[in-house]
């Protein structure tokens, strides 16, 4: 029997009744992106410069650490046991560790609290702005910026220009620096404590003359007025004045016409060693003790008289430099805190929020509770690469702290730059000093990594 060639062939039936189905069937597998090999090849120049710019330094590095300043002689893990032995790296730990602690933690917590507030100002956005406004100002600008706000000279230095206007408010600051009474048999007062006080004791109704002399030209007060002599009274009165006349015409321990009086000084009658009444001189140097119990007192002025005027802080010496410098990392990071962390407040979902207000929360139960817990991802990541950036800072505090000051505001990286470029000269040490650096930075980048690919999932 023949089979007929000219019709159409049949697939051959399934036993389960569906079509056959042949290995020609299978389906092929789509490979999503380019090919391996176009990938390699587009990656192979990013992959050649991080080697040359990251991973040879890092090698180099490690390697280099292990000799000495020439780069001759091989010393192993003596440059990490200067790093924890020397007392100066020691206290550039410490401040390192310093940094650590108050800069991150102000950052965030003022990025916090201005991210709140745009929520609830009405002029959110040029508030953004303003705070934000540091992020554009490179940080070696910042550092000149703030090398003259901390000026030592309040006309200059505008932290010390506002403290010294506030002080001022609320206190004198007039002083008379290098005063001094006049010495000799003739003069009534005489030097002591660092004040000035009445040979005899006075009483009331007799006038006390002082007369000062040493007064400079630049600190004599422009409403001084010519000197008043006192007349007496029923009160103790006096005259504290400044006994010098131009040309030398005058009458030591007389008040002259010309002479003038020393306004703004502080005077205190004295019984028994207990000051029983606080006087100040007026802009012609009279002064009059009022309600002040009969007997008798010594006139003194204290030493506070003859101290200069309060010219604010020494925001840029020894104590406060690294505070000072803080203040500066704080003023241009806190605008990126506030973005990153406004960002996340956006997304809170606002029924929680809601919800807590309707159960009768308070709006700082709303806060601590709800709004704090869930934007406790968005915080940790400010917080870290804070903490990245208080390790790694330099510009400020080179351009900040003067030379006399700079090892005590010294920080792990600028030290590594000075011991090897800044006139140490020692390699070996610097790059102990960085590899040491790279240790302290590593951890954080690992844990800001991991969250970011958290929440990429």
């Amino acid at each position: 029997m023949t089979e007929r060639l000219d019709g159409p062939k049949v697939p051959p039936e399934n036993p389960s009744g569906g079509p056959a189905s042949g290995p020609a069937d299978t389906p092929r597998k789509l490979r999503l992106g380019p090919s391996p090999a176009l990938a390699i090849t587009f990656l192979l120049p990013a992959a050649l410069l991080l080697g040359v710019w990251v991973v040879y330094p890092i090698v180099y590095s490690i390697f280099r650490s292990l000799f000495d300043a020439s780069g001759n002689g091989f010393v192993g893990l003596d440059n990490y046991v200067t790093i924890f032995s020397d007392g100066g790296m020691l206290r550039t730990i410490r401040n390192n560790l310093i940094w650590v602690i108050v800069a991150p933690l102000v950052v965030t917590t003022l990025g916090l609290i201005f991210a709140v507030l745009t929520e609830r100002i009405r002029w959110s956005t040029a508030f953004k702005l303003i705070v934000f406004m540091p992020m554009a100002v490179s940080l070696m600008a910042a550092g000149v910026i703030f090398r003259l706000v901390y000026d030592g000279d309040p006309d200059k230095g505008v932290a010390n220009a506002i403290l010294t206007t506030v002080h001022d408010t609320f206190s004198s600051s007039q002083g008379y620096p290098e005063a001094r009474p006049r010495e000799g048999e003739q003069s009534p007062v005489v030097a002591e404590g660092g004040g000035v006080v009445t040979k005899q004791p006075v009483q009331a109704g007799q006038p006390v003359l002082i007369p000062i002399v040493g007064v400079k030209p630049e600190v004599m007060p422009s409403d001084a007025a010519p000197a008043k002599a006192a007349t007496g009274g029923d009160g103790l009165s006096g005259t504290v004045w400044f006994d010098f006349t131009p040309g030398g015409s005058g009458v030591n321990g007389q008040v002259d016409g010309t002479e003038k009086g020393l306004p703004g000084m502080t005077v205190e009658a004295v019984s028994n060693g207990q000051v029983a009444g606080t006087a100040t001189t007026a802009e012609d140097g009279s002064f009059r003790f009022e309600g002040l119990p009969a007997g008798s007192y010594v006139v003194r002025l204290p030493q506070s008289n003859f101290e200069g005027a309060y010219n604010g802080l020494a925001w840029l010496g020894p104590t406060l430099i690294t505070p000072a410098i803080i203040g500066a990392f704080v003023w241009v990071w806190a605008g990126f805190a506030m973005v990153l962390i406004a960002a996340g407040l956006a997304a809170i979902p606002r029924d929680a929020l809601e919800a807590a207000r309707i159960d009768g929360a308070s709006e700082w139960q709303v806060f601590r509770k709800i709004t704090v817990p869930l934007l406790s991802p968005v915080l940790l990541v400010v917080f870290v690469t804070m903490i990245i950036n208080t390790l790694k800072v330099f510009d400020l505090v080179f351009i900040i702290a003067p030379a006399s000051v700079q090892p005590d505001a010294n920080v792990v990286a600028l030290e590594m730059w000075r011991v090897s470029f800044g006139g140490g000269n020692n390699q070996g040490l610097g790059s102990a000093l960085a590899i040491f650096l790279l240790i302290l930075v590593l951890p954080f980048m690992v844990m800001n990594i991991r969250r970011f690919r958290r929440g990429d999932s």
